[in-house]
């Protein structure tokens, strides 16, 4: 017989596998993007540079960064120590004592 699945705990899980899946899409598409940037920026990583003496211009790190902003908060959110039953607790103690 199986034990009752706690809700709660479910949740967390559901979530926790959703922010892995997400981690991989991200690797994969970041990895693409600077594929495509090392392939397209010249012949050589190390040698590729402009008259002026720089490199071509690192485009993938803007899609890198703001992609990471919403990866991080879906991190939070899924690994964090915010347990929202006990941060409700708090809030209905805190409206009953400011009730009184």
């Amino acid at each position: 017989m199986e034990t009752p699945r706690n809700e709660f705990l479910w949740k967390k899980a559901k979530h926790r596998a959703a922010f892995k899946m997400h981690l991989r899409t991200y690797s994969l598409v970041i990895g693409g993007l600077w594929v495509i940037y090392f392939l397209t920026s010249g012949n050589s990583f190390l040698t590729n540079w402009d008259n002026w003496g720089h490199r071509a211009y690192p485009w993938p790190v803007w899609p890198m960064l703001g992609w990471g902003i919403g990866l991080v908060s879906h991190y939070m959110s899924a690994y964090g120590h915010t347990n929202e039953v006990d941060m409700a607790k708090r809030e209905y103690e805190k409206l009953l004592r400011e009730q009184q």
